[in-house]
């Protein structure tokens, strides 16, 4: 990745004794280039208008992007048939030397396919009811001004991003990125079933009543399984999660050991036989995951990994399907599937953090 905004060497205003006038006009000169230098730099606003008040947010990247030096912000507004890629791609276009990200996850994942493996940085402006990229990384969820700060003044931060091409029923192969999550199975039919009108009323809440849905369906993905050179296998499973993060809503910890920098994709297959199945599904993941795993004595009460419930690592995942199931990336349905290959690229996308951040 090259260097991207936020990164100019600090500039002495210090003397040195002998030198008088002539070293005190050099710095003057250095501090007035950087300066005009930083006022050409350009942000680019990609913004869902579902998501944000224009209003306030143009006022609130105003003030920040004039205390940074920087120039005036483009903004580009995503669309029903276009959720962030082509906006993403004129505002490179256009100058922009970073790109602020103002939407959900799904607007995310969109801006992050089209600036993947380039040196344009990934701003994140955190907007509707998931936000897991930024909880997955630490950053501010809910002050507007604190994440406006991070991305014209934070540094850069390279992560991980999955790729995945999909086979579907009609034999056409798309690509997609994604930052999070991707899954078939019981995520994929629950965002199926979910209405997106009352998820506009109460959020997350939406999802309670699909999930029952979901777990109704007595379907089994049947499927050949490969994970990097190892041979390949015939399994059956309720549903398998591939992860670059670990994190869901209400921190919810389902692949525990899943970073966002390592290089690896994390791999859960959920395998129930009944009702006792899921309960050790559910104790594993929220009591276990959730609670036990954050200290050290807990992590000493953790139970040993159970059938219903298998972690696998890889760099990369083959899967073919019986028949076509659903399929979801970072939330969003992305239609039926009847094959997939999916891989990590190490340091495929850039993000701005906060400068403190570690």
């Amino acid at each position: 990745m090259t260097d991207t905004p936020g990164d100019d060497a600090l500039i002495s205003t210090e003397t040195t004794p002998g030198t008088g006038p002539v070293t005190a006009a050099a710095t003057a000169t250095a501090t007035a280039a950087a300066t005009a230098e930083a006022s050409h730099r350009v942000a680019a606003v990609v913004y869902n208008p579902v998501k944000v008040e224009l209003e306030t947010l143009k006022a609130a990247v105003a003030a920040e992007q004039a205390a940074a030096g920087w120039g005036e912000t483009l903004w580009f507004e995503t669309t029903v048939d276009d959720p962030g890629q082509g906006p993403t791609r004129q505002a490179v276009e256009a100058g922009a030397q970073m790109v602020i990200v103002a939407g959900g996850d799904g607007t995310v994942r969109a801006v992050a396919e089209a600036l993947q493996g380039g040196d344009v940085p990934l701003a994140l402006l955190p907007s509707g009811t998931g936000n897991l990229l930024a909880r997955n990384m630490n950053l501010t969820l809910d002050d507007m001004a604190h994440s406006l700060h991070s991305a014209f003044s934070g540094r850069n931060r390279d992560i991980d991003i999955g790729i995945m091409e999909i086979r579907h029923e009609d034999s056409s192969v798309t690509r997609h990125a994604y930052l999070v999550m991707a899954g078939l199975g019981l995520d994929a039919k629950m965002l199926a079933n979910t209405d997106e009108e009352l998820k506009k009323k109460i959020g997350w809440l939406a999802y309670v009543s699909a999930i029952v849905k979901a777990l109704g369906d007595r379907n089994e993905l049947r499927m050949r399984v490969k994970v990097d050179d190892e041979r390949v296998h015939s399994m059956w499973a309720h549903t398998i999660i591939i992860g670059n993060c670990g994190s869901l809503r209400a921190n919810v910890l389902l692949l525990p050991e899943a970073a966002v920098d390592d290089g690896l994709l994390d791999i859960v297959v959920l395998r129930p036989e009944g009702f006792i199945g899921w309960i050790q599904i559910i104790v594993k993941i929220v009591w276990e995951n959730g609670v036990l795993r954050r200290t050290r004595l807990g992590r000493k009460l953790m139970t040993p990994e159970v059938r219903a419930l298998n972690y696998v690592k890889g760099r990369k995942l083959t899967v073919s399907l019986a028949r076509a199931e659903e399929i979801e990336l970072d939330g969003d349905g992305f239609g039926n599937c009847v094959a997939l290959k999916t891989w990590v690229v190490p340091g495929g996308l850039t993000v701005r953090v906060p400068q403190e951040d570690e």
